[in-house]
């Protein structure tokens, strides 16, 4: 949570310290929940300066999705996840995200900052 995008969750949500209790391994998620909303943060990487691989991405994603499953979560807004600072290819995100949340009726809306 130390560049892009991550910083920002980081001033508006803060609760670093609540994320980091939660122990989570890469392939996983963190989740916070204010004010009837559940705030994702996927593990895709060990470290900031580390890189996230597809897989590592995939599995995040699925296991976000069960989650939202489990929890009757109906809409999702995330930005192009892994394409800025990470140059993961948004075309190869895009469709790992489909793939992952194909079988569901979550909605997901994709921004650009």
């Amino acid at each position: 949570m130390e560049a892009g995008i991550a910083v920002l969750f980081k001033r508006k949500y803060g609760c670093v310290e609540e994320l980091q209790n939660q122990k989570k391994e890469v392939g996983s998620f963190a989740v916070l929940q204010k004010d009837q909303r559940h705030i994702y943060y996927l593990i895709t990487k060990k470290l900031a300066s580390d890189k996230p691989t597809y897989d590592d991405l995939q599995n995040s994603l699925k296991a976000m999705k069960d989650h939202c499953v489990d929890n009757g979560i109906l809409r999702i807004s995330m930005p192009k996840i892994g394409c800025g600072l990470d140059d993961l290819k948004w075309d190869k995100v895009s469709a790992i995200i489909q793939e992952a949340f194909k079988s569901t009726n979550i909605i997901i809306t994709v921004y650009s900052l």
